[in-house]
């Protein structure tokens, strides 16, 4: 496994360590979502974003498991960075910022539904954004040298 799993680079890491438990619940917070988009029977596109799924709900339910599928592998390498890898803490949250950036610029202007209606991904995005932004910066910050 130690070619799977390299020697951890937390020594590494200069960046405040809030920022990388920061990352452990964004981390988490991408797993569980991805978790019900791949298990639940639906996706929880009607359940839980309350999508109307009597056209083409095959197809949608199709699109939430494959989604998932790629929220549940970026969760746990977020994960294993946040953990074990803190040199790419950095890294990883400006990803996450520019994807979560994607994510409000496609859900409120770009490819609106047209229903008005958001999922409460939309909403959460919509607050992240400036938070993982701070996180991002607290990263890149050096941590005061205690004597």
């Amino acid at each position: 496994m130690s070619g799977l799993f390299p020697k951890s680079t937390n020594g590494d890491y200069a960046g405040r360590p809030v920022a990388a438990w920061f990352l452990t619940l964004v981390s988490l917070g991408t797993i569980v979502p991805g978790g019900i988009h791949v298990f639940l029977p639906d996706g929880g596109a009607g359940v839980i974003a309350g999508i109307d799924l009597s056209q083409n709900g095959r197809t949608i339910i199709a699109v939430f498991a494959w989604a998932g599928a790629t929220q549940l592998v970026w969760g746990l390498f977020m994960l294993a960075v946040s953990l074990g890898y803190r040199s790419l803490v950095p890294l990883v949250l400006g990803l996450v910022l520019i994807e979560r950036m994607l994510i409000a610029a496609n859900t409120w202007l770009l490819k609106s539904s047209g229903t008005g209606h958001h999922p409460p991904e939309a909403y959460v995005t919509l607050v992240a954004l400036p938070v993982i932004l701070t996180m991002l910066i607290l990263s890149l910050s050096k941590r005061p040298v205690t004597g």
